[in-house]
């Protein structure tokens, strides 16, 4: 899923696309829904090349989309009973020190280079010094930081560019941190969707992609490719997915 900065009461039905860009670079589009009793903030370590300038990752605005994820899944027909399960809970200038904060959709978004850089944001959107001492493999990594406000909610789909420090493989934010503490395993409630080369065992769509996204994604979906499609349920390493 992801990690917060301050305790939520859950998280579940995480949604995250991937496919590969341009020159060394990837395409990540996340939803997911939660509940939390404070305004806090969703933080997604990113394996960017080391020294990424802040302006190495780009995000975009889906609000207009929130049904991304929907169409994605069309095309994988299921039963009636099934897609009635799958239906939607109801949605919902700085100074030279701080770092740039982006308006995308309905929130506020910072791209953090580094684990030093956490200071040039608001404490409430930071993760506790102790975490990232149980974090050693992110001590080079740069950060999405999403500011989220409280209450029972899902949020519309998120979507950015980053460049890749493996430029052979496709990046899926998974790690757990929902309550200050790293857990060796952790409860996943994930779907996970790719363009391109999948592993094997991986779902298959019915046809090309342009058969069933029917809103403007701006390019993230290739509408040529087919789409291929994981589920990730139960106790798992809480660990990131490579492709």
């Amino acid at each position: 899923m992801c990690c917060f900065s301050g305790k939520v009461e859950k998280v579940a039905d995480t949604k995250i696309f991937a496919r590969a860009t341009s020159a060394g670079r990837q395409f990540l589009v996340y939803e997911m829904a939660f509940e939390a009793a404070a305004d806090l903030a969703m933080i997604l370590p990113l394996p960017v090349p080391p020294r990424s300038g802040e302006d190495a990752v780009r995000f975009i605005a889906l609000d207009h989309y929130a049904t991304f994820f929907l169409d994605l899944q069309s095309g994988f027909p299921v039963s009636r009973s099934q897609a009635f399960a799958l239906r939607p809970a109801a949605l919902g200038a700085p100074a030279p020190q701080t770092l740039k904060v982006v308006e995308v959709g309905e929130f506020e978004a910072s791209f953090v280079p580094s684990r030093d850089d956490f200071d040039r944001l608001d404490a409430r959107f930071r993760l506790p010094p102790e975490v990232w001492d149980d974090l050693p493999a992110y001590r080079d990594f740069g950060f999405a930081v999403f500011k989220l406000e409280r209450g029972n909610r899902r949020v519309h789909p998120i979507a950015f560019e980053l460049p890749r420090r493996d430029p052979s493989k496709l990046f899926f934010p998974t790690v757990h941190v929902h309550d200050g503490e790293v857990h060796r395993n952790a409860h996943f409630d994930h779907t996970l969707y790719v363009q391109g080369d999948a592993p094997r065992g991986w779902a298959e769509s019915y046809d090309v992609a342009g058969a069933f996204m029917r809103g403007d994604d701006g390019g993230l979906v290739d509408r040529a490719q087919r789409v291929f499609k994981h589920e990730l349920r139960g106790k798992h390493a809480n660990e990131d997915q490579y492709v």
